[in-house]
């Protein structure tokens, strides 16, 4: 708990913020359990596109130079991105060949080579050399843990969730809450952005009583964010006419600074979590915001929906959720529509207002905004948020022509924020 004695800068970069990846030992015991493709056909294609490179994007340049301090200072970040001592443009050819043959070797001999082989002893001996106390004995002890998903009934949905340490729970109280207004002229114009926003300001509120289960009892809260009567007590909090102070919503607040990896292992040319920090630090709950959502309907799955963004995971996957699901809107009309975002602690609301790299431009009305504000908001334009990816199952009901006959299409959402595209396999 003190080994970064005050140090701020160790809680985001460096060795002492890694803790030991778990993603691949997810993936594998998935593909164990439900996958029919042989393991080495999953792996090889990210193997490929590691060795035969990709085009720098305009997305991923400003972000490399938003980090390029970091990248620059880091030997095996810069081997990647900067391999000349230059980041590179956009539209150059980005390797990364060690990550290729790390690839390889999980490909023919799965994740063993990782958490009990010479991959994870390069690790561990990059990560030690970077300041950290990563060991192969936490490597070799790691075990998968499989959890039950959340399951809530709401919007005339069944929303099956991620419990925690990941964020579900948030998620599904926000969504109870709004779902006690009438819908979905409850939820429309300048009132439907204000009670959102409240809304989320008692969320956060409520998410500060959250931390792993494995660590706190946090049985009691769980079961308030799954209520819908807990949630109309909330909602009978809120105030159509305008908005309130952060104690107004509740008396337990931390503010916690979130930050990307900026550590890649030399060797194999893995970029490491800073995940430990959320671990250790006891007034920060070791939670994450992740909720990735699959909504059920008739006993048949409608969509899945996930996203990035730290804290503004919740309110923009759930905004997403209601502009398909409530406002009727279509799956890319519903990942387009402009977003707002609140934590509670600043008291801003954050409102999308910015033009991509690629041109496209979101921006919440200038009528919307100026009805928050007359109700005591605080706005902030902000250039990014969430980037939500959404697939939507839509049934093809039998007609004479295909008598007894039901197809179902998919229909994918890359959010175009990204420049993303959707693909399949």
């Amino acid at each position: 708990q003190d080994m970064y004695a005050g140090n701020t800068t160790l809680k985001a970069k460096g060795g002492l913020s890694v803790a030991v990846p778990g993603e691949l030992a997810g993936l594998h015991e998935a593909w164990k359990q439900h996958g029919k493709l042989p393991w080495k056909r999953l792996v090889k294609p990210a193997e490929f596109l590691a060795r035969r490179g990709f085009k720098v994007s305009p997305f991923l340049h400003m972000q490399m130079e938003a980090s390029e301090s970091d990248i620059l200072e880091d030997k095996g970040l810069r081997s990647i991105f900067a391999p000349n001592g230059k980041l590179l443009n956009i539209g150059d050819i980005c390797y990364n060949n060690k990550l290729a043959e790390t690839l390889r070797t999980i490909s023919e001999s799965g994740p063993q080579a990782f958490y009990d082989g010479l991959i994870g002893l390069n690790l561990v001996k990059d990560v030690q050399n970077a300041g950290g106390i990563l060991s192969m004995k936490d490597l070799k002890s790691y075990t998968v843990k499989q959890k039950e998903p959340i399951s809530n009934d709401v919007l005339g949905l069944t929303l099956l969730g991620m419990p925690p340490p990941s964020g579900g729970h948030p998620m599904m109280l926000l969504l109870n809450i709004l779902d006690q207004y009438k819908l979905p002229s409850g939820l429309s114009g300048a009132l439907g952005f204000h009670r959102e926003i409240e809304a989320l300001k008692h969320v956060f509120a409520v998410r500060m009583n959250l931390g792993d289960p494995d660590f706190v009892n946090i049985t009691g809260v769980l079961s308030d964010m799954l209520s819908h009567s807990f949630a109309k007590v909330l909602k009978n909090d809120i105030n159509d006419n305008k908005t309130f102070g952060p104690s107004h919503y509740g008396s337990s607040y931390v503010t916690t600074r979130f930050t990307t990896e900026q550590l890649c292992s030399e060797r194999h040319g893995l970029q490491q979590n800073n995940y430990l920090v959320s671990r250790l630090i006891q007034l920060e709950p070791p939670m994450s915001f992740n909720r990735q959502t699959m909504p059920i309907q008739d006993g048949k799955l409608k969509a899945v929906v996930g996203a990035s963004g730290g804290g503004f995971i919740i309110g923009g996957t759930a905004e997403v959720l209601l502009n398909h699901f409530v406002k009727g809107l279509n799956p890319f009309s519903s990942v387009t529509a402009p977003r707002v975002y609140h934590q509670l602690l600043p008291n801003v609301v954050n409102y999308e207002n910015w033009t991509t790299v690629f041109g496209d431009h979101f921006e919440v009305p200038a009528d919307i905004r100026k009805a928050l504000k007359s109700k005591g908001h605080v706005l902030k334009g902000l250039a990014g948020g969430t980037i939500c990816q959404f697939i939507v199952l839509d049934t093809i009901v039998p007609s004479e022509q295909n008598k007894g006959i039901e197809n179902e299409t998919l229909v994918a959402v890359s959010d175009p924020r990204k420049g993303g595209f959707p693909a399949g396999f």
